[in-house]
């Protein structure tokens, strides 16, 4: 077996993933294939924290445009990706995988309180941590929870899982069929271009910090493992040379 280019990773999946072909909701079939694919690098004996969306139950903006106050309708969305996180966490101890889930909210009954100390430990320890609540606040992403989760435990790379793209394209490649992939990137330039990469604040507080971030479809089999084997499998974002 080839050794793995990382040691510590952090994954970030869109509730939207969970959703498989449905129009809401969890896919149970979704979640099986996204515990096996995690199965996978688990096995690799990889450290692995995820980071989980809600939009597949709520969006907050959507809410907002209702008419809800954004900050209530972002703690909506923060309850949604707990979630996401328990359904998660059940397929993947179902397969045997030992998994902790920490919330940025207070909900003891159902998940940990997120503690840094105590998620490294986890990771430590062989276990698979799934951060929910995204940061805790109001107005941030679970893009950004991602970057700044990475950061937290020391991760080496964040891994963004898309669902219907294969990396980052210059156009929508679903309207444009010339539109070109990206092999690698600049930070600076998937700003500049206003890529539809990650928010803006999550792709600044990578390249503040020289964290890598590789944008791949987790729906292309085994793309993970690849990834983390060291294969050129979506698009890199990193500083230039």
């Amino acid at each position: 077996m080839v050794a793995p280019k990382y040691q510590r990773v952090l994954l970030k999946i869109s509730g939207e993933s969970l959703k498989g072909s449905a129009t809401t909701g969890i896919d149970p079939e979704a979640v099986n294939y996204m515990a096996q694919q995690i199965g996978q690098v688990h096995r690799m004996g990889i450290q692995l924290a995820i980071v989980i969306g809600g939009g597949n139950i709520w969006r907050g903006g959507q809410a907002e445009r209702w008419g809800m106050d954004r900050a209530t309708a972002d703690y909506s969305g923060m309850l949604a990706t707990i979630i996401n996180a328990l359904a998660l966490q059940d397929a993947l101890e179902k397969r045997g995988i030992i998994t902790r889930t920490q919330s940025a909210l207070q909900i003891q009954a159902v998940a940990e309180p997120y503690i840094r100390r105590r998620a490294m430990r986890h990771l430590e320890k062989g276990r698979v941590v799934i951060f929910s609540a995204g940061t805790g606040n109001p107005f941030m992403t679970t893009d950004t929870a991602s970057a700044l989760r990475a950061l937290e435990i020391g991760a080496e790379v964040l891994l963004m899982a898309k669902n219907n793209v294969d990396g980052v394209y210059d156009s929508n490649p679903h309207i444009n069929p010339d539109a070109k992939r990206f092999a690698s990137l600049d930070y600076l330039e998937a700003l500049n271009r206003r890529l539809e990469v990650m928010d803006s604040t999550a792709v600044s507080l990578c390249m503040e910090n020289k964290l890598p971030i590789v944008v791949f479809n987790i729906f292309e089999q085994d793309s993970m493992q690849s990834i983390l084997s060291g294969d050129p499998v979506g698009t890199t974002i990193t500083a230039s040379d």
